[in-house]
């Protein structure tokens, strides 16, 4: 049920939308305290955010009273004119003349210092509460969210803990984490200081438009009439971005495609030496990519230089109006158009601040939507609940009735089809079979970790359905094959099996395990931590500690899930001792692939497709012929072979080196497992470089630029633009005071024509910006594409370049390869031209800011500069404040993580029931990021607070101080205006600079991730000359006693010390079950590995001195699952060679070999037919036949041939058998084979397992031996 809600859910999440939980639901777990809190933080908030409206009044009344005091000054600059009774007459006529010609003009009242002192308390007053009200509207809001997102994570874990194990099969662990941490987080967005912030600048959006329609109606709506157009160029503006990126990106998607194509058969690639070829087809496919980013460079350019003009137009129509208003039908003071202008543009630029707070609503809404879900859902298996009875005694049968069931996670696939079975009490019965028949699956049925479809199992005649699950799981005890311990000490681990248990127990049950005696010989005995997941421990150590947890619980019923088959064999001996004296009368069922360890079961019973189709003794089973028989005789055949040569090596060498070969073999496994963690979710296997490669160092950026130099003149011609474009901000501010001084002079012609001149200057440096934006946008888009397509191109070859052990790291897998291509490349350009740009752009602006205000009164300039550490370190706080909190947030919440590192072995938890503990362990975690979040509430509002004050203070100073000036040293008041609005805007440029910072730090660690790859040295190198290469190359192949393990997972021993050799023209086969090491050394011919110990020798050569591309170019394979290349069926057959380039007739004639030529010429395009992504258009005997034609082509002296006919029908296998026996004829081959008719005409036939030949000759010499070849052959039983 819970999965078929899932599938529809991921088919019907287009329908419903993601966002399902309405902005007001997000506060639902808020209490009265918390909504106490938000309501005052909103008062608070609306409060704020009409201070700046506020200061308008302020600042319009300040303008007014400079200019009054000016045009008083310049009436008194006339000789003929006097100051009389406070008024300005005329010196040589009477009062009443003086009446009559209207000279009231008042003079002598202005004290101008007293009234800047005046308005310079209430810049302060202003400033002060500014302070208070942000301090409060911030920590307010955000410590009610803190309090709230506390009591959602706390609540989203406790019903985590209690799902169901189906919903954890459905629901990736990474998923869950990512969920605890990133989620939550954006949930906290949402709810905190943001929505103070929404409402203040909402509030200042509001107040400056009613300003400015209070003040003047007439100049507000010629402003609006051209926001329309700022409208149209930022929409059009995002449309294009939308449409050119997704050009992009399709552009890009080709390549990433031949990327992911080609990263995803790298071992075809390799065998096939088509590494130059692939970078060259990769980089082709680039082109356009990098062709669309530069277009959208340019109308990125062309648009933010469209708006920078339109903003300038705008300026240029509002001062020519409003001056109109205030010269020729005086509606207005200057002071009033100002207070208009500002009003409108504060309230504007508040709006645009104001959105990206929703941005962050909608990813709140977004992600609550999943956690508010998870939190209301109802798990169908109630790990913690009180419901279900006990039984007062427990026998321990176990009977399951007509049982079919399958996994939630893969609701089509059967895994348990009408399984009936009895499980005595006191007795063991051990399940064998091939896996994936059910044996484990029935395990997890009597744990409840699932309930069945249909069908009940019972316990003792009762539906465990009906029973307490707590009490349930705790009578049973399980060992699993791969056990988890978690990270304490030991006696923690065994405690984790029953709360309460003393330490006599605990040895009990060590001394019973056969632990007690390792555990004694470690320095802390029992305190010794076991590391991450048990890392510590060797596998034959951690299996006894969880032997001895299961043991500590007394259970009345022991599963144990193959509980001996990771270890080497000493240490199997040793556990399987210590469980053979457990099992002693409990109901004991055993799972097991080594029959060694089951022979002695009481019952047996043998499971396939899901059914216990036999049940009985050993000996009963082995006279049946059945499922048992067909696994005992693989097995022991192997077994033989492995002790057959333990005592050839014995016998070789004399009784004291056997001491030292035994126990340097026991410290071998004992030190092997030590570095393996054996974790289910093999992403620990290489747990340790996981982390590095997150926290790389930066790259210096003249190493990036070293890439980037080609461009140089683009660079220089955009940094040239961004100069120009830095220089225009001051140029406003100088525009403006200019504007002020007109107001103040007496000819009302001259004012006219010098208003008319600025506002054409005004335009002009609108067209001049607009020119200038665009070629910046254009040549650092250009030299950016440029830097992206360079590296990935090399990024791509360096990849193709590495060791085939490299990819199977699953940090390199093809997905991560493909985005790390995408995306690292595409930011590196982040660090280079547009960052460039930004610096160069904020250089020149303070630089011209700076010269101009000191041009005009170095005195004042110092005055502001002296605030301008604040108002930069105020911009800094904030970025600082929000990171370092983060990462303080992060380091706490990965404590918690830790926690939730507990998700991962939910299994294990749940058989332990021991849900409540992690629930406590994890809330405990949560106590010291939430006092951390209330503490950064109080600092982070006194920061914002502060923030906020320092212009209104930087203000208040300035212009009293200005009105020193123009008193006492007859500075011309326009000056003021002049110095301080340029470095006011120029403080903001700074701000904008550092907000660039977060970019640039991005690409410099995707630089230095992109370095790594191109600097990684690679074990075995396709690209280096070295190494033999020999002319008459023969094929003659050795295999001296050679072991291996794949880096991936090295504690798998998958070559035991291979010997076998072919010579020229010869066939060799490999027979064997599967995981006996057949392909592994097919793999090491092909050198896509070396072996750890022992030597390949080609031509009497040591493979690893041969050159690699050489011998590589010898060898032509055709593996079971071809893997084709999406492009032509020529195209396909000429990647066989491509060292050379081939005609037509060659591609012909290799096909006509593989018996491919008829059937391509039947075909509507004949040799151009493409054949689909992967080969999808073929079947799977044509897809063999292309194979074979591409090998062939190759005219390799070996073939390898690794079950080419296996997966054909009896039809398509014959033409291919017959093409292949074509092929073979005077070449080295080697074939690997499950079905033996196809080998029977073989040279030599080696019989291998576990990793070792254990018999090998012709067909009929094996056949004659009478041992495991005739076995197979014989009773006709699949190699599986």
């Amino acid at each position: 049920m819970a999965s078929g809600k899932h599938k529809k859910s991921k088919n019907g999440k287009k329908e419903e939308s993601a966002i399902r939980v309405g902005f007001f639901q997000l506060f639902r777990f808020a209490s009265c305290r918390e909504i106490c809190m938000m309501i005052f933080g909103s008062i608070c908030a609306i409060i704020h955010g009409s201070a700046q409206p506020l200061m308008l009044l302020v600042f319009g009344m300040l303008t007014d009273t400079f200019i009054e005091y000016d045009i008083e000054l310049n009436e008194l600059t006339d000789p003929e004119k006097v100051c009389v009774n406070n008024t300005i007459q005329w010196r040589n006529l009477t009062e009443d003349e003086n009446l009559a010609l209207n000279m009231t003009r008042s003079c002598g009242l202005l004290d101008i210092e007293y009234e800047m002192t005046n308005f310079a308390y209430y810049y302060v007053g202003i400033g002060a509460g500014v302070f208070i009200l942000g301090y409060l509207q911030i920590s307010l809001w955000i410590t009610a969210a803190a309090r709230q997102i506390q009591i959602i994570r706390k609540m989203y874990f406790r019903k985590v803990m209690r799902m169901e194990i189906g919903w954890f099969d459905c629901t990736s662990v990474g998923e869950l984490n990512t969920r605890m941490s990133d989620d939550i987080n954006k949930i906290n967005d949402a709810i905190a200081d943001q929505v103070g912030i929404f409402i203040q600048r909402f509030t200042t959006f509001v107040c400056g438009f009613l300003m400015g329609f209070a003040k003047g109606w007439k100049l507000t709506l010629v402003i609006i009439s051209v926001s329309p157009l700022i409208g149209v160029g930022a929409g059009l503006m995002a449309l294009f971005v939308a449409k050119l990126t997704g050009m992009e990106l399709q552009a890009y998607a080709k390549a990433g495609a031949v990327a992911d194509e080609v990263l995803s058969s790298v071992r075809t690639v390799a065998a096939f030496g088509g590494e130059k070829k692939e970078v060259e087809r990769y980089d082709r496919n680039l082109v356009s990519a990098q062709r669309w980013g530069i277009r959208k460079g340019l109308i990125m350019g062309f648009f933010t230089g469209y708006m920078w003009f339109i903003i300038f137009l705008c300026y240029a129509l509002a001062f020519w109006y409003g001056s109109s208003l205030v010269v020729d039908t005086q509606e207005y003071s200057p002071g009033t158009l100002l207070q208009v202008f500002f009003g409108v543009l504060i309230a504007a630029l508040s709006l645009g601040q104001a959105s990206p707070c929703l941005e962050a609503f909608a990813a709140g809404r977004g992600a609550a939507t999943i956690i508010f879900e998870t939190i209301e859902r109802k798990p169908e298996i109630d790990c913690l609940s009180e419901a279900g009875y006990k039984l007062d005694k427990v026998k321990g049968d176990l009977e399951f009735h007509n049982i079919t069931f399958h996994y939630p996670s893969r609701p089509e696939v059967k895994i348990l089809d009408q399984l009936n079975l009895q499980v005595k009490s006191g007795e063991t019965t051990a399940f064998v079979g091939p896996s994936g028949a059910g044996k484990s699956t029935a395990i997890q049925l009597i744990q409840r970790f699932y309930d069945p479809k249909e069908g009940m199992v019972t316990l003792d005649g009762h539906d465990i359905r009906g029973l307490n699950i707590q009490w349930l799981r705790s009578l049973i005890g399980i060992v699993e094959q791969e056990p988890v311990l978690f990270a304490t000490s030991i006696a923690e681990n065994i405690r984790y099996g029953r709360p309460g248990v003393s330490n006599d127990d605990i040895i009990t049950a060590a001394k019973e395990a056969n632990a007690y005696n390792f555990i004694m010989d470690l320095p802390q005995k029992f305190d010794t931590l076991v590391g991450e997941g048990g890392g510590q421990m060797s596998g034959g150590q951690k299996q006894r500690i969880a032997i001895a947890r299961a043991l500590v619980r007394n259970p009345r019923i022991l599963l144990l899930d193959m509980a001996t088959s990771a270890l080497d064999n000493e240490s199997e001996a040793v556990v399987q001792e210590a469980l053979d004296k457990v099992r002693m009368g409990r109901t004991t069922i055993s799972i097991a692939h080594r029959l060694s360890t089951i022979k002695n079961a009481d019952v047996i019973v043998g499971f396939e497709h899901g059914r216990a189709v036999e049940r009985g003794k050993h000996e009963e089973l082995l006279d049946r012929k059945g499922v048992y028989f067909t696994l005992v005789t693989l097995q022991s055949q192997g077994d033989k072979a492995l002790n057959q040569k333990a005592r050839q090596v014995l016998s070789s060498e004399p009784h004291r080196m056997l001491c030292s070969t035994m126990t340097s073999n026991m410290s071998k496994h004992e030190g092997k497992f030590d570095f393996s963690i054996h974790d289910p979710f093999k992403h620990k296997t290489l747990g340790l470089p996981d982390d590095d490669s997150e926290e790389v160092e930066p790259a210096p950026v003249a190493r990036i630029l070293k890439y980037n130099a080609p461009e140089w003149p683009y660079m220089l011609f955009g940094s040239f633009g961004a100069a120009v474009n830095g220089g225009v901000n001051p140029v406003y501010a100088l525009l403006f005071s200019q504007i002020l001084a007109t107001f103040s002079m007496p000819d009302p012609v001259e004012q006219r024509r010098e208003i008319n001149g600025i506002c054409l200057f005004f335009v002009v440096v609108g067209l001049v910006s607009f020119f200038t934006q665009m070629l910046q946008g254009y040549a650092f888009s250009k030299s950016g594409e440029l830097l992206t397509r360079r590296l990935r191109c090399l990024g791509f070859q360096a990849m193709l370049g590495q060791e085939i052990a490299w990819f199977d790291d699953h940090r390199n897998s093809p997905g991560a390869l493909t985005t790390r291509l995408a995306t690292d490349a595409s930011q590196v350009q982040g660090a280079t031209g547009s960052q460039i740009g930004m610096i160069v752009n904020s250089l020149t602006n303070i630089g011209v800011a700076i010269i101009i205000s000191f041009y005009f009164s170095w005195k004042l300039t110092l005055v502001i500069l002296c605030f301008l550490p604040f108002l930069a370190l105020s911009g800094g706080f904030q970025a600082k404040m929000l990171t370092g909190f983060a990462k303080q947030d992060k380091e706490a919440m990965e404590a918690a993580g830790q926690v939730s590192s507990a998700l991962n072995n939910i299994r294990t938890i749940a058989g332990l029931g021991k849900e409540r503990n992690f629930v406590e362990m994890f809330e405990a975690q949560l106590e010291a990021p939430y006092q951390a979040a209330l503490k950064k509430a109080n600092v982070y509002g006194a920061c914002y607070g502060f923030a906020q004050c320092v212009v209104f203070m930087a203000n208040s100073a300035s212009y009293r101080f200005g009105g020193y000036l123009v008193y006492r040293e007859g500075l011309h008041f326009s000056f003021v205006f002049r110095v301080i609005s340029a470095i006011v805007t120029s403080g903001t440029a700074l701000g904008r600079a550092s907000s660039y910072t977060p970019d640039y730090a991005k690409a410099k660690i995707s630089a230095a991730r992109f370095f790594q790859l191109l600097d990684h040295i690679p074990k075995i190198s396709v690209y280096s000359d070295e190494g033999d290469k020999w002319d008459n190359f023969k094929g003659d192949i050795k295999f001296i006693d050679c072991k291996f393990t794949y880096p991936s997972r090295p504690d798998i021993q998958v070559l035991n010390g291979l010997s076998v050799s072919v010579r020229p023209g010869q066939t060799l086969a490999f027979v064997g079950s599967s995981g006996c090491g057949k392909s592994t050394s097919v793999q090491l011919l092909e050198r896509f590995y070396d072996p750890n110990n022992g030597r390949v020798l080609i031509d009497g050569r040591e493979s690893t001195r041969v050159n690699v591309a050489f011998l590589r170019s010898k060898i032509g394979i055709v593996s079971q699952e071809p893997i084709l290349f999406d492009c032509s069926i020529a195209e396909n057959i000429r990647y066989g060679d491509n060292q050379r380039h081939l005609s037509m007739d060659d591609v012909i004639a290799a096909a006509k070999k593989a018996q491919l030529h008829d059937f391509v010429m039947s075909l509507p395009e004949k040799y151009d037919t493409n054949v689909g992504s992967q080969g999808s258009q073929l079947s799977r005997g044509q897809k063999q036949r292309i194979a074979i034609a591409r090998a062939i082509i190759r005219d390799p002296k070996i073939l390898l041939l690794d079950e080419a006919t296996s997966a054909l029908d009896t039809e398509s296998e014959k033409t291919v058998q017959e093409a292949l026996d074509k092929a073979r004829e005077g070449r080295t081959c080697i074939v690997i084979a499950h079905r033996l008719s196809t080998i029977q005409n073989s040279d030599i036939i080696a019989v291998m397992s576990r990793g070792y030949v254990i018999e090998k000759g012709t067909h009929d010499y094996l056949m004659s031996l009478k041992s495991a070849y005739y076995k197979l052959v014989t009773t006709g039983a699949p190699i599986s």
